[in-house]
């Protein structure tokens, strides 16, 4: 049937109801909520899907694991085997094993002092040299996943005693398949499971892009460091958080309203006929041309509206663009002499542009509180969106947060509009470009892109949301951190934009806060907000002395540093910070690559090796080393300056509040207090960062220099950054600051003659360089 619009007759249009038409739109938006409400609904069963399966898997695997360890305890009484080892026929106590554990593939004896092992740690393998290393440790059985053979097995390794003295390590190779089979058919259709140790997916099933969302929740084998962990797709709270049945509410409302539109024309009609009939009584029947020309009704008066004027930029006031704030691994200026709200425009309108040729659409938008903060925020998301895309702004935030955005949000990309570390006047913007941290050539593409107004730009501006994640990212720190016991915390956030979430975050997992310049202002009327400067800890080191607190914690101006106060008063250096995160992070994943900045003590690298890590010195910077962790896959890595990058139950991004809250974890769980877990660490006698200031842009030449001119006899020379030279007993190190005009040094050795003498050395060098040099050492 077809619709003749010449013989449609134009009052049959004009007769056409509104209501009806306005009645039609809302049922049809009544069959659209509907159907949003089932979605949401839907997403929700499937979520609570994938934690029944989860809860199952754990359940079904618990007793396979329990069996294989009980069958590793029972050769601490099995007679033939405690009978060779007390003759010292070691393979006839290997025999023994094999002979009462049909499923052991491999059965090794090492003596306690695993001298052997440590000959050769690389032929002999980190993650079976860390298994015995914490079997050695906790005299206790410990089983893990490691590779061994070139192939992923589930090791054991125990301690034989007589009496309290360990005589023997027995390692024991089982295959994984009684674990891995049962986890691949496990994931409800649309959702994902997985068995994990660490990062390491031991098996999987279902929708493998949930696998960065499936950690909270996670259910740990018992006396194992195996978890079985799931996800499904984001379930989106719905109208009024009521999980679709607000949608569902609203669909019926909607049917209602349809409903009484279709009868308003009857009703309309009705009114219509009792008003007519009461004008003509009382106007005599007059019409309304007659009543308005007797003057009893105005005639209405047409106004004609007037373009709106719009000024013009003020060009004269804008600052010409300079290419000294693309930095290393971000950009970075001062506000009022090479950065403002137009430059930030124009960054945000290249960044966008960077977007649109990989074809990525969303991004997530963070500022720190400063004072400029704000209006770079707006200039930024202006030129974002004239570039055509999604922008969600997340306000007034730390740096770590906008990072968890990304995921959270599942954006992919983010800018920061932060200062970080920096005096009040210093700004800048930390990139995130389709989950790549921008850095060295990228960051002067961008200043490329502008110089050259190779920029995209959109009819339309790109739509701008808005989102506070605070709450959400708080939620899934605490859904994995509780603390075993409460400990007293000082939380120096410095008037910095950290203080709208640490002390809530430290109370979410179990600590009792006490916060200490913790509102924000953006002009730090208190202290620079700089924790690797111990002149900024003292009001932080006066608190926890008076208050009698178990942990005092510092944070920089947008929460990616941390440093760190004891009891006693002492600062812990984030170098030996990083030694106890290792030690944690590689209980659990043996063999990991541990990454450290050259600035970090030589004690790091025996401290990761006897713990069976890999350690890798790289760069300083958080974007080079957050490339260099995707690039090795990195379960684990640290500045000396604060910033620390878990990959392990993390995202691998520097966030100093979420090792906050693994340092109170790991504290909480031992019996001493931080003076006593920090001394047990090695420690040699080192310097802070030791900074000069020089002219700006002049600290990359400098160095330049100083690596062409030094000598330094007997030492290991490094020049991946700057120069570093180890001897045996301490070194020493000059490298350029990538954010502010300074050099830096760093010197550690074994004892205070070392410190001196290589001091010495490096003070000989650099005069001799540049004489008018101001050295601080």
């Amino acid at each position: 049937m077809s619709l003749d619009l010449k013989s449609l007759d134009l009052q049959q249009l004009k007769a056409v109801s509104p209501y009806k038409a306005a009645g039609a739109i809302a049922l049809l938006l009544a069959i659209w909520m509907a159907w949003q409400g089932w979605q949401i609904s839907a997403a929700y069963r499937l979520e609570a899907a994938a934690g029944v399966a989860r809860t199952e898997l754990a359940d079904r695997l618990a007793p396979v694991a329990k069996r294989t360890i009980g069958q590793m305890e029972a050769l601490r009484t099995r007679a033939s085997v405690v009978s060779a080892l007390q003759k010292g026929d070691l393979e006839g106590a290997k025999i023994a094993i094999k002979d009462g554990w049909k499923e052991a593939e491999a059965v090794e004896l090492h003596a306690p002092d695993l001298d052997a092992p440590y000959a050769d740690p690389a032929a002999f393998g980190y993650g079976k040299l860390g298994l015995l290393e914490a079997a050695l440790d906790q005299r206790k059985i410990i089983t893990r996943v490691i590779v061994d053979e070139g192939k992923p097995s589930l090791a054991l390794a125990m301690p034989m005693l007589e009496g309290e003295t360990i005589t023997h390590l027995v390692y024991v190779r089982t295959p994984l398949a009684p674990l891995v089979g049962p986890v691949l058919a496990a994931a409800p259709e649309g959702a994902y499971v997985a068995l994990r140790q660490g990062r390491y997916n031991m098996a999987q099933s279902g929708m493998s892009e949930l696998a960065n969302t499936a950690e909270a929740g996670a259910i740990e084998l018992p006396d194992t460091a195996i978890r079985v962990v799931s996800a499904a797709p984001l379930a989106l709270g719905g109208l009024f958080g009521l999980a679709g049945v607000g949608e569902f509410i609203l669909a019926g409302l909607f049917v209602l309203l349809g409903i009484g539109l279709a009868l308003a024309p009857k009703l309309r009609r009705a009114a219509i006929a009792g008003d007519a009939s009461e004008q003509e009584s009382e106007a005599g029947g007059q019409t309304i041309a007659q009543l308005q020309q007797s003057g009893a009704l105005a005639t209405p008066v047409t106004v004609e509206a007037k373009p709106a004027v719009r000024r013009p930029a003020d060009a004269a006031n804008q600052l010409p663009l300079d290419r000294g704030i693309f930095r290393a691994y971000d950009i970075r200026g001062v506000v009022g002499k090479n950065l403002d709200p137009n430059i930030a425009r124009l960054i945000g309108q290249a960044v966008g542009s960077m977007m649109h040729e990989r074809n990525v659409k969303t991004v997530v938008v963070g500022r720190d509180g400063r004072v400029s903060s704000a209006a770079l925020a707006n200039a930024l998301i202006s030129g974002l969106r004239l570039a055509g895309r999604e922008v969600m702004d997340l306000g007034e935030v730390p740096t770590p947060i906008v990072y968890f955005g990304t995921f959270h949000l599942r954006a992919g990309s983010c800018v920061m509009v932060t200062g970080s570390h920096n005096p009040p006047d210093y700004n800048g913007f930390k990139v995130v470009v389709d989950g790549d941290t921008l850095s060295g050539e990228a960051i002067q593409q961008l200043y490329g892109r502008i110089v050259e107004n190779r920029l995209h730009k959109t009819e339309t501006p790109g739509p701008l949301g808005a989102r506070n994640i605070i709450p959400d990212y708080i939620r899934r720190i605490a859904d994995d951190i509780q603390i075993e016991r409460r400990l007293r915390v000082v939380v120096d956030c410095g008037n910095s934009v950290p203080g709208l979430v640490v002390p809530q975050l430290m109370e979410a997992i179990g600590a009792d806060v006490e916060p200490l310049f913790c509102d924000v202002d953006g002009t730090f009327p208190n202290h620079h907000p700089d924790p690797s400067d111990p002149h900024n800890l003292s009001d932080l080191i006066q608190v926890v002395k008076r208050t009698g607190a178990d942990l005092g914690l510092a944070f920089d101006g947008d929460g990616d540093r941390l440093g760190v106060v004891t009891p006693s008063g002492e600062m812990i250096y984030p170098d030996r910070l990083l030694m106890l995160f290792a030690a944690d992070v590689l209980e659990r994943n043996p063999g990991a690559a541990i990454i450290y900045d050259v600035k970090c003590t030589s004690n790091l690298t025996t401290h990761i090796l006897r713990h069976g890590g890999s350690p890798l010195m790289w760069k300083t910077g958080h974007s080079l080393i957050k490339a260099k962790m995707k690039e090795t896959e990195a379960e684990l890595a640290g500045e000396m300056s604060g910033h620390f990058f878990f990959r392990e139950r993390w995202y691998g991004f520097d966030d100093a509040m979420y090792a906050a809250a693994r340092l109170l974890e790991i504290l909480a769980a031992l019996p001493d207090n931080a003076d006593a877990v920090f001394a047990s660490l090695p420690k040699g006698v080192s310097t802070p960062e030791l900074k000069i200031p020089v002219e700006e842009g002049s600290q990359h030449a400098f160095v330049e220099r100083f690596v062409a001119a030094a000598k330094f006899e007997g030492a290991r020379i490094s020049t991946i950054d700057g120069l570093r030279a180890d001897w045996p007993d301490g070194w020493g190190l000059v490298r350029a600051s990538n954010t502010t005009p300074m050099l830096v040094l760093r010197f550690d050795a074994r004892d205070q003659a070392a410190l001196e003498r290589v001091q010495g050395l490096f003070r000989a060098q650099l005069m001799a360089l540049e004489p008018g040099l101001s050295l601080p050492f």
